[in-house]
């Protein structure tokens, strides 16, 4: 492994992902509503892994033994996740939701825990804590927060990552059913888009991007974008330099979300959220696996 070429491949995906949290809260700031904005971003991972399977020479619609992974990935790691994202993106600074997102190991092991995949460990345990001590500095200082009455979407927001340490429990219980990395996201968004697209048009949210396409619509292709291209570079980079090595790139995620929030969009934050970031890294630190993670964990549609 080119030690040098890993680390870069890092940084440029940490970035890259990190751009598409400012970007979602361009997305919704004409009053784009999530599942219009869900729907054209399960459209183009379609599309662009669809176009993909044509030229492998592989069959577009997947196959059925995985259809219970489908349908638990796209609701846990697409739907359920990216609405809360969405509609709480609408209230609150993008920077604050890139912090919000790197919470999803300290949600994700007490979930496993819970279900017996994990053993008690007294150091990841002070994670967790640290993580939720991260949370109360986000929430509880009346001036963390340049809107006080903005707290309760902090909140909602957490719900995102929640989602996500379900959705990766399930998968290292129930594993991929020998599917691939690739196939498992083109059968979770193929199912998600059929899911989504009635909801967008019946509840009034859909987008027709064809009659406007302003600034919010672009923002919502380059995010879409972002999302598959570092969702594709990181199978890459797992592949190439191991599941434990690419997994920190969840710290570049969040740091380069709140420095691309600070660039694009000119928001400040007080020294409560600069020192809930600070905690929630050290965190994050304690909880990361002690060991590489199974392929079939590193699904989602993450930020």
């Amino acid at each position: 492994m080119n030690a040098r070429r890993a680390y870069l491949a890092l940084l440029v995906l940490g970035a890259i992902w990190g751009l598409t949290i400012p970007l979602s809260r361009i997305a919704v700031s004409t009053g784009n509503q999530p599942f219009g904005l869900i729907f054209w971003q399960l459209f183009l991972a379609v599309g662009v892994l669809g176009a993909l399977r044509v030229v492998q020479r592989k069959p577009l619609l997947p196959p059925r033994l995985g259809l219970e992974v489908f349908i638990v990935v796209a609701l846990l790691g697409t739907i359920f996740p990216n609405a809360i994202s969405y509609r709480a993106a609408a209230e609150l600074p993008a920077g604050i939701m890139a912090i919000v997102i790197a919470l999803v190991p300290l949600f994700a092991l007490p979930i496993a825990l819970m279900m017996r995949l994990e053993r008690l460990d007294w150091g990841r345990f002070m994670g967790v804590v640290l993580g939720a001590a991260a949370i109360g500095l986000l929430i509880g200082p009346p001036d963390s927060l340049p809107d006080a009455s903005k707290t309760i979407f902090v909140l909602i927001a957490l719900g995102a990552p929640f989602f996500y340490g379900l959705e990766g429990n399930y998968l290292s219980l129930r594993g991929n059913t020998g599917l691939r990395p690739f196939d498992v996201i083109y059968g979770a968004s193929l199912v998600g888009l059929v899911v989504v697209a009635p909801i967008a048009v019946l509840s009034g949210q859909f987008i027709p991007l064809w009659s406007q396409f302003g600034p919010a619509e672009l923002a919502l292709m380059g995010s879409s974008a972002g999302h598959l291209v570092a969702y594709i570079g990181y199978v890459w980079l797992i592949s190439y330099a191991g599941s434990v090595f690419a997994a920190q790139v969840a710290y570049l995620v969040t740091a380069t979300g709140v420095i691309w929030s600070m660039l694009l969009l000119g928001e400040t934050y007080s020294i409560w959220v600069w020192a809930a970031l600070a905690v929630i890294m050290v965190a994050v630190t304690l909880v990361r696996p002690r060991a590489p993670s199974t392929p079939a964990a590193i699904v989602s549609n993450e930020a």
